[in-house]
This record gives structure tokens, sequence and C-alpha cells, in this order.
């Protein structure tokens, strides 16, 4: 059965009016839309206002195979399906380790998420068993924990923040160091003080793990995006 396309899903996005921001995949995803604050609601809300996400949609939406995602299930990575139907918090999830898994193993990746949103029955944050030490975040689970969605919200919006792009146009690439896509490394830290400024936790360490946590997502997100560039730059210079 063919996956069932959701709106606009074979629309490129023109760049942002009056400026020069260009189109990009949304993390983890094949979603493509201008990187701006709040670009994640904007794609994921309407997306689940009839319910759940099937595993067709979301092989879709992440370039994923359907084996692949039903093995992270099994391995209690992404809890499972209720009645063959996944939630925000489990696409996100999927979304998650999906743009870890080339930086990190697979087992790093859920490691790194548990830090934030360890999951005792594995039913609200898509989440799996693998706690990664995130001790301090139990004793305020309630409270402190950071859902995947929410996460991933704050990833998108830091990725905002620092105006990163995941396409580059190549000749721009290779030719021009002042390009407005490019990396920006020395600015992590401030994007993601700047996004989650309003978050407030019981435990202070919990705000200091989801900083740690969203500053390792970038640095991966950055890393590949970097690793493209230099593919790119290499196949321009062979066809010189």
């Amino acid at each position: 059965m063919r996956p069932t396309n959701f709106p606009g899903a074979n629309m490129r996005p023109t760049n942002l009016p009056g400026t020069n921001m260009r189109p990009t995949n949304l993390p983890g995803t094949t979603i493509e839309t201008v990187i701006t604050r709040g670009a994640a609601d904007r794609q994921l809300t309407p997306m689940f206002l009839c319910g759940g996400l099937v595993l067709s949609q979301i092989c879709q939406l992440t370039g994923l195979e359907g084996h692949t995602i039903q093995n992270w299930v099994k391995r209690k990575f992404i809890s499972p399906p209720i009645k063959k139907k996944y939630n925000r918090n489990q696409v996100c999830r999927i979304f998650n380790i999906n743009l870890l898994k080339d930086t990190f193993t697979l087992e790093q990746a859920v490691t790194l998420l548990g830090y934030v949103n360890t999951n005792i029955n594995g039913s609200d944050s898509g989440g799996s068993s693998h706690s990664g030490g995130s001790n301090v975040i139990q004793n305020d689970i309630d409270s402190d924990r950071i859902d995947d969605s929410r996460l991933y919200t704050y990833l998108v919006d830091c990725l905002a923040a620092l105006n990163c792009s995941d396409i580059t146009d190549s000749s721009d690439s290779f030719n021009n160091s002042d390009n407005s896509n490019s990396v920006d490394i020395g600015g992590i830290g401030d994007s993601v003080q700047t996004v989650t400024a309003e978050y407030q936790s019981r435990h202070r360490d919990a705000a200091i793990l989801l900083r740690l946590v969203l500053e390792i997502m970038l640095t991966a997100c950055q890393a590949q995006q970097v690793h493209r560039r230099a593919l790119d730059m290499f196949g321009r210079l062979r066809n010189m």
C-alpha cells in the first residue's frame, strides 16, 4: 500500500519572504520547511488532529523502513503503538533517534534521550527503559521530565535561533564562505539558553541536563551538515 500523502508533502517551500532563509528538512524527517521558531508545531499539529499515525505514514515522514521502526519497538527504544497508531510523542521519539543515529549508536542515542525523558512505564514519552543514568530527573519525574515532543520542539527552535539549514546551494557552499545557512557551532550554547529560558524545573540539575542534551543534539545535527557539505564540495571538485 502506498503511504498516505500529507497536505503539502510534495510542495517545495520557497524562501521565507524578505529573507534568504532556505527550506530544509526538519531534523530526522523528510518534511521540508523553512526552519523558524514554532516550525515543529506548525508542521506536526495538523498531522495529529485525527489521532495517531500508522507505520506507513511514519516511514514516509522519516525515510525509514517499516521493519526498522518495528525493530526499535521490539528493542524497547520506542513504546509500542496503540491499535497500530503512534502518538505524537512516539513519532517525535522516532525523529529524535533518527537524527542521532548517524552520529551515535542506537544505544547511545536512547541513553542520551533518557537523561531528560526517563519513562517508568513507557506509555507517555514514547520511550524505553534505558535511563541513561538520569536519576536526577527521576526524583521529580512528573514535573521535570521532558517528553520527546517537547524536546523535539526545543531542538527545532534552537536550530531556528542558529539560523541553520540542512540544505545549502552547492555553488554557495563551494565558492562563498559567507553562507547564511552555514554552521554556527559557537552559537549553540546561546541558542539553547534563549530557547529554554522559560523552562522551569523543581530540580536545578534538570535544566542543566536539558541544555546539555540539546547542545549534544544540535552538535550532532551540525556534524551531519558539515559531512554533507564536505561530500558536496568533493563532488564539485571531481567535476571541475
